[in-house]
């Protein structure tokens, strides 16, 4: 159940019935809980709320279930099912007038959660699907044959008219709708000089999902930084970042994935590591916390964590060298909750987009609001997840905007699948190829036509 180099002691893994609910190895932080007044500032930000309106289903009703887990009361069922439906993504923490680190709290739990409760056979059977495929992108990449024989055979038409996949397999039929229009996939070199003079030596995280089905934001990613005076590395080998597991608790398969892109990328010589995927960046910049047990590695994660960039926050510390071409698209900016919420970086994409001419900048209502992604939780939550594509999708359609674009892979999957049952035509693209189209001189119409 964990390896020698792992911290986690053997005695307190495993499900427990009839104990307390947590137990104490990094249980959810009392001093933390304790920081909620229940003041309810929280409550119009998070989606479960939004959706259900039950105490139990909002931040501060889910802290006084961890308060009375830390009092001693047993991890039930129920209490289960309110911390599984939370999507993490933290828009209770911007909300929160008294700085309560939610965050942190709720991966406590979770890791507990996923050590004690004894799940059905399911679920566990859906769990240890979707974690032996989302973080192995050698495996993801296997998939994009069967994927593109799929359409091209027309059986997705097939099945999406009978409606049969929806209503007997449910969970099947959100990864169907999910997945996008696949692109070639280019073996990505492992260095890229810098276009004019050197400013920076910076590598790139590929991703597991992004680089299996969004090659092509890599591919802007790297023109764009080399374009900037960047040498990239793309250090062949490298895996998962461990963000999947760490948001759902599965700390000890975290903590080896850490371990392992560590190795990757230390000793390479860069200045910064540039993380194209809000999930992603979120949780390599808490390697420092993740490993901090870890005597072979908690220095040396720290130091790693304090290298990681988003590419919009790199590209604005150096700031801007190689000229933009008029782009003129009206493009709405949909704020990705791992990078707003949880790194707090907001402003600088939109100062990347409004820094290109002929671009016009919109605002979505509600940004606040999470589209539904949340990692795996659109799988494991598909019906209220389309609720909040649903929502998001139509408070991008109010803008009017020709292109929605946002920073992570799962947001632009979820909020396509929406547009896609509205039948609106709106593109959809990363930041990066919006930047990469306008230092290039591509025409508005190759962004607008993607969605």
């Amino acid at each position: 159940m964990t390896d020698a180099t792992d911290p986690v002691p053997r005695d307190v893994l495993g499900p427990v019935r009839g104990e307390a609910a947590f137990d104490a190895y990094r249980p959810p932080s009392r001093e933390l809980a304790a920081d909620c007044v229940h003041c309810g500032f929280c409550l119009t930000t998070c989606p479960t709320y939004v959706l259900w309106g039950e105490e139990a289903d909002s931040p501060r009703g889910r802290i006084h279930q961890m308060q009375q887990g830390l009092d001693g009361e047993p991890l039930t069922g129920s209490m289960v099912t309110h911390f599984d439906r939370c999507l993490g993504c933290m828009a209770c923490v911007t909300a929160c007038p008294s700085g309560v680190e939610y965050d942190r709290l709720i991966e406590a739990t979770r890791a507990q959660v996923e050590r004690r409760h004894p799940r059905g056979a399911r679920e566990r059977a859906l769990r240890a699907a979707i974690f032996a495929l989302f973080p192995y992108p050698g495996r993801l990449r296997l998939l994009r044959g069967p994927l593109r024989a799929y359409r091209a055979s027309g059986l997705q038409r097939l099945v999406a008219r009978t409606g049969l996949l929806d209503r007997l397999a449910p969970t099947l039929a959100a990864l169907e709708s999910l997945t996008p229009r696949l692109t070639a996939v280019p073996r990505p070199p492992r260095k890229v000089p810098a276009r004019g003079p050197r400013r920076a030596v910076v590598g790139m995280l590929t991703g597991c999902v992004q680089g299996a089905f969004f090659p092509e934001v890599n591919s802007a990613t790297v023109r764009v930084l080399a374009a900037e005076g960047c040498d990239v590395l793309i250090p062949p080998g490298q895996g998962c970042c461990g963000a999947l597991s760490v948001h759902n608790g599965r700390e000890v398969e975290a903590r080896r994935f850490a371990r392992s892109l560590i190795d990757t990328f230390e000793g390479s010589g860069m200045d910064y590591l540039v993380v194209n995927a809000a999930g992603c960046g979120s949780s390599l910049k808490g390697y420092g916390d993740l490993l901090r047990d870890d005597p072979a590695y908690a220095a040396r994660a720290a130091a790693f964590a304090a290298r990681v960039r988003d590419f919009s926050e790199v590209l604005v510390e150096l700031g801007p060298v190689a000229p933009r071409h008029r782009l003129p698209v009206t493009v709405a900016y949909h704020d990705a909750c791992h990078l707003g919420h949880a790194q707090g970086v907001r402003a600088q994409p939109r100062a990347l987009l409004r820094g290109i001419p002929g671009l016009e900048l919109r605002e979505i209502a509600d940004p606040e609001i999470c589209c539904g992604s949340a990692g795996i939780w659109n799988v494991l939550h598909p019906e209220p997840a389309a609720q909040l594509g649903d929502r998001k999708a139509r408070d991008v359609r109010a803008t009017g905007a020709e292109l929605l674009v946002t920073a992570n892979p799962g947001c632009l999957m979820q909020v396509a699948a929406a547009l896609g049952r509205q039948g609106a035509t709106i593109g959809l693209a990363h930041t990066a190829v919006v930047l990469d189209a306008a230092i290039r001189g591509l025409p508005a119409s190759t962004l607008t036509a993607t969605g």
